[in-house]
């Protein structure tokens, strides 16, 4: 502020200021002289409003400072402010007239040490075990022999050979790897994103979706391991509809995904362990099952012949019990002669009787009677059928107009149906032409391709020696020929023709 204070004689004689002035000159003080600083505070009051910038207070036990980041530097920062917490702040001074005062503007954001890192580590764990995130009762039993494996680690580490290694050896499964980092910035929102990957699959569709999902790292130092300690990688862990089974780090190392997952394995080798049983040993258990039911039945077997031995024992013998029933039929059979001579006697004698009283004379009289009935019904057949055949025109004739009128009113439905669909099907190729990129050409823009890919950058398009450039008019080849001339060929656009009127589009239905 130099350039603005004199050395009045008097104070009527100082020189007068704006309050503009005033504030621009101590901006330009206070950034010229910390224009880079390094702060270790404890974070206070954290604001995040909408817009996306973070303000937040740098204090210790007597002094109080404010600080801000922007949006974009927010975004990036691998610590994530949190109220209470002891970090190590990197920014500029600057003031801010608007309030009269001045701030730290924080462009990196780092823990204090290991005693910070533990402390965040403790809040978040209390935060997600008081939300219900840790309970028991929330986690889902893993298959006995998942048919699928999704495995989230790095495709280049020694982790997915152990584990490949351990299945091949226990159980071949089918395995689908989903590549992450493992540490850094990115291990995160890659891990979280593979969880949710997994879980959007279709169940029975191109790419099968797991039956079991692993997530495993080798072990490392807690900063190394800090990712799976993110909000997002524990709720993406706890909102998985496929078991899970964490396996990061050696046995000492522990996460917040291994309090969500619904098994804690030590290691990865581990977690394949759990994922599937032994087959040669499920091979010795089937084994001995169905020995054990070879014996179970041939044992039943033998038990229920010795039982039919000791029930045939007791049983009389076949002689005996047909004894009385062959008698029987010796006694019928001497009574069964008599008998039928007896029937046929009585049944003779029956048939005397009746044939008593039939005479020719009483035939023909039926005879007549009934000769005369049918003369009566043939001439009374005559008129009937001519009614009849009268009433069949007249009802043929009215099925055949109200036939006419069915058929006239379905023509006129099928016409007016097929009007329509000619009408959505125009609108149809209207919007098809609007919407293809060939109207958006005849705008003035045009469509670049490399070895058949189109380009829309300009370092893919300095990689390829020959271009071609589509207009709404045709094509342009663009390139050099062997003599290093370039060359341009157009390729006009054959524009489709049109379909010539048919009956059936000018006419009705039939």
């Amino acid at each position: 502020m130099s350039d603005l204070i004199d050395d009045p004689q008097e104070g009527e004689n100082a020189p007068e200021f704006t309050v503009t002035e005033i504030s621009g000159a101590v901006k330009r003080t206070i950034e010229g002289s910390f224009s880079r600083v390094r702060v270790r505070a404890e974070l206070g009051r954290v604001s995040r409003p909408r817009s996306g910038h973070v303000y937040l207070d740098l204090k210790d036990d007597k002094s109080v400072l404010s600080g801000v980041i922007w949006k974009g530097v927010a975004s990036r920062l691998a610590t994530q402010p949190e109220e209470g917490l002891e970090v190590v702040a990197t920014g500029r001074l600057t003031t801010f007239g608007g309030q009269s005062k001045y701030q730290m503007v924080i462009e990196d954001l780092a823990p204090a040490g290991m005693g910070a890192l533990m402390a965040m580590l403790e809040k978040r764990k209390q935060a997600f075990a008081a939300e219900g995130l840790f309970d028991a009762s929330r986690k889902q039993p893993l298959p006995y022999l998942p048919e699928v494996i999704g495995v989230v680690t790095s495709p280049s580490g020694a982790v997915i050979r152990d584990i490949l290694h351990r299945l091949r050896d226990r159980f071949p499964r089918r395995v689908l790897i989903w590549p992450v980092a493992v540490q850094g910035q990115k291990c995160a929102p890659e891990v979280a994103r593979a969880i949710a990957g997994f879980n959007a699959l279709t169940p029975g569709g191109a790419l099968p979706r797991p039956d079991l999902l692993i997530v495993a790292r080798g072990g490392g130092s807690v900063e190394d391991l800090w990712g799976f300690n993110e909000e997002a990688v524990v709720r993406a862990a706890a909102a998985s509809d496929i078991p899970l089974i964490s396996a990061v780090g050696h046995e000492t190392d522990t996460t917040l995904i291994d309090y969500v997952s619904d098994l804690r394995a030590p290691t990865p080798t581990a977690a394949a362990e759990a994922a599937v049983p032994v087959r040669m040993e499920l091979m010795s258990v089937i084994d001995e099952l169905g020995a054990r039911s070879g014996r179970a039945l041939r044992q039943g077997i033998m038990q229920r012949r010795d039982r039919a031995r000791d029930l045939a024992r007791i049983l009389p013998k076949p002689e005996q019990l047909v004894e009385n029933a062959r008698q029987r039929l010796d006694t019928l059979s001497d009574r069964l002669p008599k008998a039928l001579a007896s029937v046929r006697q009585r049944r003779q004698v029956a048939l005397s009787r009746i044939s008593g009283g039939l005479r020719p004379t009483t035939l023909q009289r039926r005879l007549e009677a009934e000769r005369r009935r049918s003369d009566d019904l043939a001439r009374r057949l005559g008129p009937a059928l001519v009614r009849g055949r009268d009433r069949l025109v007249q009802e043929n004739r009215r099925s055949r107009e109200n036939l006419d009128v069915v058929f006239a009113r379905f023509q006129r439905a099928a016409n007016s149906q097929i009007s329509d669909w000619k009408t959505a099907l125009s609108g149809a190729e209207r919007m098809r032409q609007t919407l293809g990129y060939k109207e958006t050409l005849k705008r003035g823009y045009a469509v670049v391709r490399g070895a058949g890919q189109v380009i829309t950058q300009r370092e893919e398009a300095a990689k390829h020696h020959a271009l071609e450039i589509e207009f709404h008019d045709g094509r342009v080849n663009v390139g050099e020929t062997q003599t290093a001339e370039k060359t341009a060929t157009v390729t006009p656009v054959m524009k489709p023709k049109k379909p010539k009127p048919t009956d059936k589009d000018q006419g009705s239905l039939f």
